[in-house]
């Protein structure tokens, strides 16, 4: 039997406080019981238990009650004097601290949570017991306070707003260039929404805003614009990708600027006007030639991957990899930084087939080929695995990989070194060779993030979250442990030695906005004119 919690409505009841059942794994809220944290603070069983209930509480509990139970119980513990009061004020201090320090800038898109949470620090900073017990810990939380935005409603929003430059918006070098910061769902950006004639207008957006809202703002716009009359019709926003594929979003979808395709662009058109919308003309014409990619060096192009990703890793919350497979009640807002960088995967995976196949002469295909798979090398070296599968996935794209008179003149070397980077990336027996391989890697390193994703589905997938009304607490374990590598990933700063020259920003643009086809079909008429009779 899985262990369990017992499952009310209530997670801290007044009377019944938690307890670790020995010889069964499972928590259990009994009368009479000692209190969570009433087990010495440094406790590492303590310390775990409440990482995995902060980590995991979305999955049976919203946040705003999981804050609201909290609250409660503090103010009850009150009522009680002596030792089990004290230590009941003590778990609640010892859970929003910990609460605090996981969820840091999230807190800003969790609407009802901020006034419980400042609630309940000022309790907790006028109890007198505590002060005096707790010193160190009051002081933690007036600084974590402080420190993490807490969105209070009726409180104004802060004017001016500023606006950040979003994923492949509007390639600006100086926008490229800046350092990557963590997206938020009130976080402003610019965005393009195109008409059926592929005119546009731009409009300012909320990350997280609806697409009734973004449809709200694109007829404004129409409205004040020498547009035909007929724009103002009822409107849709559709999705179109760079093959054709068109996908109609809802009203009520929310966050789709962070869920787009690669060269996919949101267009705004009446519903008789859907059918005949097509492409962007600038997704589907190439032209080939020699790139940056040929003027670059390998290592070069590999360390600015490795420092670009690290950014955009260090971005993503660990709290995300969590609402992104669980589909917690945050919904897909706390998931734009992990939807970017898997975005980005993909691009670089994209952006080596396109490299390849744009290179029409035979000889710089091959050392285009040789050039790749030293940036594989090296990315591994620098333990940026998430660059290192994304490059040998783009080699081995079905339109790269069928060049055989490319590949066979490729040096026996070089082939006996991407054959092993390909037993690497194999998925048999469960990735078994990239596991063996990042167990054995020290921080810092950049995991192959999707297959963390794959892993926490067969966790959701593989047992249930509630078994006859109870709480799976070795779900709620397990899924924390795979959460906690990714702060282990983390916990030391990456360095790499890069100069600083014009060169060097070159690069550095290059490698942060890649041009890339993401259409298959092209991609494999462009294969089929550069070696027709390939098998």
């Amino acid at each position: 039997m899985m262990g369990q919690v017992a499952r009310s409505p209530v997670w801290l009841r007044r009377t019944r406080p938690w307890r670790q059942e020995s010889g069964v794994g499972s928590v259990r809220l009994d009368p009479g019981s000692a209190p969570l944290t009433s087990v010495v603070p440094n406790d590492l069983y303590t310390d775990i238990l409440l990482d995995d209930i902060v980590l995991t509480h979305s999955l049976f509990l919203p946040t705003e009650k999981f804050l609201q139970e909290l609250h409660q119980y503090f103010v009850l513990a009150g009522g009680r004097e002596g030792p089990e009061g004290l230590g009941q004020k003590q778990a609640c201090l010892a859970m929003l601290l910990h609460f605090l320090d996981t969820y840091q800038g999230l807190l800003q898109e969790e609407e009802g949570a901020g006034r419980i949470i400042k609630d309940l620090y000022l309790l907790i900073m006028k109890d007198e017991s505590l002060y005096q017990d707790l010193r160190e810990d009051t002081l933690r939380l007036h600084q974590l306070v402080e420190t993490v935005e807490l969105k209070i409603p009726e409180e104004s929003q802060p004017p001016n707003k500023q606006v950040k430059p979003l994923f492949r918006h509007f390639r600006r070098i100086d926008s490229c260039l800046q350092t990557r910061v963590a997206f938020r769902g009130s976080d402003e950006i610019f965005c393009r929404v195109y008409m059926p004639d592929h005119s546009y207008v731009t409009i300012r957006s909320r990350l997280s805003a609806s697409v009734q809202d973004i449809l709200g703002s694109v007829t404004e716009k129409l409205q004040y614009s020498e547009e035909p009359a007929g724009r103002e019709d009822s409107l849709i926003l559709v999705a179109v990708a760079s093959s054709g594929e068109k996908v109609l979003l809802q009203p009520t979808e929310d966050c789709v600027f962070t869920t787009l395709g690669i060269n996919s662009h949101l267009f705004a058109c009446t519903r008789d006007s859907y059918e005949a919308l097509v492409p962007l003309p600038e997704e589907i014409q190439v032209s080939p030639g020699d790139t940056e990619i040929h003027r670059v060096e390998p290592e070069d192009v590999a360390n600015h991957l490795t420092a670009f990703h690290w950014e955009l890793f260090r971005c993503v919350h660990e709290l995300e990899f969590v609402d992104y497979v669980f589909h917690g009640e945050r919904g897909r807002r706390e998931t734009a930084n992990l939807e970017l960088l898997l975005q980005r995967c993909s691009e670089v995976t994209h952006w080596v087939a396109t490299e390849v196949l744009l290179c029409e002469a035979q000889g710089k295909r091959v050392q285009l080929l040789k050039k790749f798979i030293k940036i594989a090398a090296i990315c591994k070296q620098n333990q940026d695995l998430l660059s290192f599968y994304a490059v040998v996935m783009g080699l081995d794209n079905a339109a790269v990989s069928r060049l055989r008179l490319t590949w066979e003149k490729l040096p026996g070397k070089f082939k006996n070194l991407f054959r092993k980077f390909e037993n690497l990336t194999d998925p048999c027996r469960n990735h078994k060779s990239y596991r063996e391989v990042i167990s054995k890697m020290k921080p810092p390193v950049i995991p192959f993030v999707p297959l963390i994703l794959k892993d926490l589905t067969f966790l959701h997938e593989g047992s249930k979250t509630l078994v006859d009304g109870l709480v799976n607490i070795e779900k709620l374990h397990s899924v924390a442990e795979k959460v906690r590598t990714v702060r282990k990933y983390r916990s030391r700063p990456l360095c790499l030695d890069m100069e600083a020259s014009p060169h060097h920003l070159q690069t550095k643009a290059y490698v942060r906005q890649f041009q890339v086809i993401d259409n298959q079909n092209l991609l494999f008429e462009l294969s089929y004119k550069l070696e027709a009779n390939s098998q």
